[in-house]
């Protein structure tokens, strides 16, 4: 790692993104007091993760990429080991749990074997673990991996849900556009560095320009048009002509009205983070989700990382 500084809100969903071996894991590694940075300091709700680690970890909670539960156990019984491994007071606990499994939609399914659950409901059951403890920031290791998009979308729902009902952060590493969408700040890890950090909507606007592509009558003829009366440089391609121009949408009313050839079809392209992931990584947001991708992340050395919650 080469040093990094990051700060998350209290309520935050904060999406962490970055190509493989960018040290998404090794940042992860150390917010979870798994490593021990070799610099810098990391606080957690108030507390240090070097000096106070037993603190920092009662206020996480953590689902991993893969499952952790044990299928041979009912849902009921995974959250009551997680509450032993806690030392929760048995105390309310059988009401915690209830209320758990209420909120991930498992009401019905406390008394059935992990073994029998959907990777959908093994996702939930892992966050109603992690919420178990009332952690104030939850982790989120590429949450929806491998769900059909039906049952992203469920979790999801829940997710809104247990920010909402539990005021939980949540901090949580996608290679997935539309949920990255989803949250209020994303920061781009890239080569152990952060390169850009902000909301959806502002990591968008430095890309600037919208792409209009247009399918005309007589695409030469329109191209040196767009170059005489608007100064734009049409790309040429199977399709069509392609301009970059801010605000696309406005440009197409007058766009069509002085091209004295006929138009067939116009359309905008808003910028988008797989557009903006390109621009400070030089690769698409799910070329390291494809299959035989390469690369592990965090082998570089820890070093500086910043505050959260």
């Amino acid at each position: 790692m080469r040093g990094i500084d990051l700060t998350v809100a209290q309520g935050e969903t904060f999406g962490f993104l970055g190509p493989n071996g960018a040290g998404k894991t090794t940042t992860i590694s150390m917010l979870t007091t798994l490593a021990t940075p070799t610099t810098g300091r990391i606080e957690i709700a108030g507390h240090d993760t070097r000096t106070a680690p037993q603190q920092v970890r009662r206020n996480l909670g953590l689902v991993f990429q893969e499952t952790t539960l044990d299928p041979e156990l009912t849902a009921v019984e995974n959250l009551r080991f997680h509450a032993d491994l806690y030392a929760l007071p048995r105390a309310g606990l059988a009401g915690r749990i209830a209320e758990m499994l209420e909120l991930v939609g498992l009401s019905a399914r406390g008394d059935s074997l992990g073994r029998t659950f959907s990777g959908g409901m093994q996702r939930r059951l892992e966050i109603a673990r992690g919420l178990l403890h009332r952690p104030r920031l939850l982790f989120l290791d590429e949450p929806t991996i491998g769900l059909d998009p039906q049952t992203r979308a469920q979790v999801w729902a829940h997710l809104a849900e247990v920010r909402e009902r539990e005021a939980t952060t949540i901090f949580l590493t996608t290679h997935y556009l539309d949920e990255a969408e989803q949250c209020d700040r994303i920061a781009i890890i890239d080569d152990g560095r952060i390169v850009a950090q902000g909301s959806p909507a502002e990591l968008k606007s430095v890309i600037g320009a919208d792409r209009v592509d247009l399918r005309t009558g007589d695409d030469m003829a329109a191209a040196a048009l767009l170059h005489e009366r608007f100064g734009l440089a049409a790309v040429r391609g199977p399709n069509g002509l392609s301009v970059k121009v801010a605000e696309g949408a406005r440009l197409v009313p007058a766009l069509c009205a002085a091209l004295d050839v006929a138009v067939y079809e116009v359309t905008v392209t808003r910028p988008s983070l797989d557009d903006v992931f390109l621009h400070h990584t030089g690769r698409g947001i799910r070329d390291d989700a494809l299959p035989g991708a390469a690369g592990t992340a965090g082998t570089a050395e820890p070093s500086d990382s910043g505050d959260s919650t």
